[in-house]
Order: structure tokens, then C-alpha cells, then sequence
């Protein structure tokens, strides 16, 4: 009896990390698993990695008549119990069967997608909430929370191969190259902060309009566009604050995993990270959309070495507590167990 993992979506980001994260961290608790997905060379041999069995299926659109019956022989090979669906796409493939359909949501998705599920289970109270406030029944909604875990064996990465001064102030900024996501108020932020450094690792469609606003600001020499990178804790471990000014984040998993390597915070007070942090406390926020709040608050935690202790401090706390995968794993096991699945 197992679980299977939809996925139907082949791009990098961090739902499809996150996806690997916890499926690996439920192979090292014992948790029988199977995983339909679209092509991904590099995700299919990290799940084969951990003792998956992995079908890849089209996953396309409306006119896909394929994926859906493909999927369900698959399941039925494979004795699932629960079907865990990840993201519209992924739903709207999964079929009925004799296993319980689970949804994970990281979004404000279309719930129509969810339509006839057994259960839906948000990574956030808000949006459990949200989804409730849609007209789905409060009993069959979750909230389990992403968990963050620090590679222990991971050195920070070199500031030298970064052309990076060892002594100057590190800005660090993790998601994809994406209007939501802000990157622009960074910028405009580091252009008040004449010392700093900033890497930038992600990539997206505002790529080319980022570069050329550094270039505009006069900061592109103490700039770093690092791209799509796959060693996200030594780029954590090696910076001095981790700055997430996000316009719109349901959740602000970069702020999970920055604490769970005890760098401190400056972060945009959009959903997830206000829901997350306690200012002044584990990290600060500032305003949205505003490049002087987020200046003065990275000059702040750069400045002050006590608030920068007490913030690492409590933000590894706060994990331990909360967001550790032995805890989160346990609340998906008691779900899967629900079903007779794990």
C-alpha cells in the first residue's frame, strides 16, 4: 500500500523542490511511495534515488485524454492507497480509484481543479482558511506547514568565486526572476547600501530587465545573478542577512530555510512572511514595495551584531519547533494513515 505523487509540471521552482525534499524525506522515515510526473531527467533520478518507482505521463491540457487512465494503471500497479496531487495540473490528471485523492496547495489555486477530492491540505492557516471561505467543508481541509532542513555537509560557497570581497556586507536573494517576487526593491534598496553585496540566484522572465536596472542604478558591479542553483545551503551559509521583499507569497518558504541556517531576515510584509515572523524578534519586516524601509532594516541587522545573534538565534528555534521534517512528515503520515496509505 503507497502513496503516489502527481506532478505535472516541468519547470524549476520551489513547489518542484520542495516536491523532491519531502518525498526523500518520507523514503528516510519508511513511507511507501510511487511518482507520476512529467519528463524531468533530474527529478526522476532523485526520486529513483530514494526507492521510487516514477511513471512520467504527459500531463498536458484540456485536450490530454491520455495522462488520466495512464496515471490510474499506474496507481493500481503500484497498490495506492492515497493520491497526492501537487498543483492545478497535477489534479486535474488525477484520477478516481479506489484510493483517497489529497491536494496539496501552496496557492490560492482554482479549486475547481479539486473538484470531488477527498481532503485538501494548504501549507499555510491562511489559506486553510481561504479555502474554507470558498465553500469547501472545514473537515476536509489541512494545514501542513513546508519544513526546512540545512545540509550539514555544505561549505559555505567561496565569496572569491563570486568575485565577492571576503569583508563586505552579503545580501542574499533566493526565488525566481519574477515581478511577485521583487527583486527590483532589492536593487533600488542595495543603491542605498554602497558597501553591500547581493547574489541573486533564481531565474525567470525579468532576468534581462534586472540586469539592465543594476546597470541603470550603478550597483551591477556589486551584483551576482547566479541563476537556477541546486546548492541553496551553502549560498545560505555563506551570506549575513537574506533579504525577501516579496509583493505576494502565500507561504515564504526562503525565509523557513534561512532560518533553519540561522541567517537572519529582512522581509516585505506580504501574506506568508507577516503570517511567519515576529519583527524585531526572528527577523524584521518592512512595507511592501518600499526600497528605503527594506534599506534601512538590512542597515539595521547589518549594523547591529546582537539583534543579528538573537534573530539566528530564534529563527532556528522556530524550525526546531515547527518546520523540522521529522514533524512534518509525522502530520502527512497521520493523513496517509487515515487512508490506510503509509
Amino acid at each position: 500500500m503507497s502513496v503516489l505523487h502527481l506532478l505535472g509540471t516541468s519547470g524549476e521552482g520551489g513547489a518542484e523542490t520542495y516536491f523532491v525534499g519531502l518525498i526523500q524525506a518520507m523514503a528516510r522515515e519508511g513511507v511507501v511511495q510511487a511518482a507520476a510526473l512529467r519528463r524531468h531527467a533530474g527529478r526522476e533520478a532523485a526520486l529513483r534515488a530514494a526507492g521510487l518507482a516514477v511513471g512520467v505521463f504527459g500531463f498536458g491540457g484540456p485536450v490530454d485524454i491520455l495522462t488520466r487512465p495512464r496515471v490510474a494503471s499506474f496507481a493500481h500497479r503500484r497498490g495506492t492507497k492515497a493520491a497526492l496531487a501537487w498543483m492545478n495540473r497535477a489534479a486535474r490528471h488525477t484520477p478516481r480509484g479506489p484510493w483517497a485523492r489529497i491536494g496539496r496547495l501552496g496557492g490560492y489555486y482554482n479549486l475547481k481543479y479539486y473538484e470531488g477530492f477527498d481532503v485538501l491540505v494548504a501549507n499555510t492557516e491562511h489559506i486553510a482558511d481561504w479555502i474554507v471561505d470558498q465553500g469547501w467543508p472545514a473537515g476536509q481541509v489541512r494545514c501542513i506547514p513546508n519544513f526546512a532542513a540545512a545540509s550539514e555537509a555544505a561549505a559555505p560557497v567561496s565569496r572569491a568565486s563570486l568575485g565577492t570581497p571576503e569583508r563586505a556586507p552579503l545580501l542574499l536573494s533566493m526565488g525566481r526572476l519574477h515581478e511577485a517576487k521583487a527583486h527590483d526593491v532589492t536593487l533600488a534598496a542595495l543603491s542605498r547600501l554602497p558597501e553591500a553585496y547581493l547574489w541573486i540566484a533564481g531565474v525567470g522572465p525579468q532576468g534581462a530587465r534586472l540586469m539592465a536596472m543594476a546597470a541603470a542604478l550603478g550597483v551591477e558591479s556589486r551584483v551576482r545573478f547566479l541563476g537556477w542553483r541546486t546548492d541553496a545551503s551553502a549560498l545560505y551559509r555563506a551570506a549575513d542577512v537574506c533579504v525577501f521583499p516579496s509583493r505576494y507569497e502565500p507561504l515564504g518558504n526562503v525565509v523557513i530555510q534561512a532560518w533553519a541556517h540561522g541567517l537572519p531576515v529582512v522581509a516585505a510584509a506580504s501574506q506568508g512572511p507577516a503570517a511567519l515572523i515576529r519583527d524585531g524578534a526572528d527577523g524584521l519586516l518592512v512595507p511592501v514595495d518600499d526600497a528605503d524601509a527594506l534599506a534601512q532594516a538590512t542597515r539595521r541587522m547589518l549594523d547591529d551584531s546582537a539583534l543579528r545573534a538573537r534573530a539566528a538565534k530564534a529563527g532556528i528555534a522556530r524550525v526546531a519547533g515547527e518546520f523540522s521534517p521529522a514533524a512534518v512528515v509525522a502530520r502527512w503520515r497521520a493523513l496517509f494513515a487515515h487512508f490506510g496509505a503509509d
